[in-house]
């Protein structure tokens, strides 16, 4: 899957990620959270800069992970600018710690979970390290999950530990995943 993302156009790229975000901003989950914890993406994953900047303009409060690799847990931090990100291990971003404040897991009312391919019952494989799924396990608010089409509607292997997501939005529908897990 990542070969196929890394050979999109990248207009075509650029487009298909503001086609994305624009559905996640008609959703009342969306609308409705102050707290949002968003990762920055890397090519080829949807771009998540033009989401953080459209809910900034809207008001809205943005946390980024700050992974801890001894643990692999993470520390949701809140930014306000993209300055106040630091290049990582694997070429990550992530919040400068002195720089920005921790937000407790209760504090995000949605998070947006990566991954590479996506089962429309909302499980998926991600980057590695599970460090998502010790993150959901014991998280209370809403999950969306930001994937192109090619990327779902795939046979994903599941093992207890995995956190699925409630929605995931494409440049072309919302998957219903909590639905789907219900179907017989």
């Amino acid at each position: 899957m990542l070969q196929k993302l890394n050979t999109m156009n990248v207009d075509e790229h650029a487009q298909l990620s503001l086609g994305i975000i624009q559905h996640v901003m008609q959703l009342d989950v969306y609308k409705n959270a102050k707290t949002i914890g968003v990762t920055i993406s890397r090519y080829p994953e949807v771009d998540t800069r033009p989401f953080i900047e459209a809910a900034w303009e809207a008001g809205k409060n943005v946390a980024v992970p700050k992974c801890i690799r001894k643990t692999r847990a993470m520390d949701f931090r809140l930014i306000t600018s993209f300055k106040q990100l630091e290049t990582v291990y694997i070429d990550l971003l992530e919040p400068i710690v002195n720089e920005t404040n921790s937000v407790r897991k209760e504090e995000i009312d949605l998070q947006i979970v990566p991954g590479v391919v996506f089962s429309n019952e909302g499980f998926r494989i991600g980057f590695g390290g599970g460090y998502y799924d010790r993150y959901l396990a014991d998280y209370k608010g809403d999950t969306i999950s930001l994937a192109f089409n090619c990327q779902t509607n795939q046979v994903v292997p599941t093992e207890n530990h995995d956190i699925p997501v409630n929605t995931i939005i494409t440049e072309r529908n919302m998957i219903d995943c909590q639905r789907n897990r219900k179907l017989p």
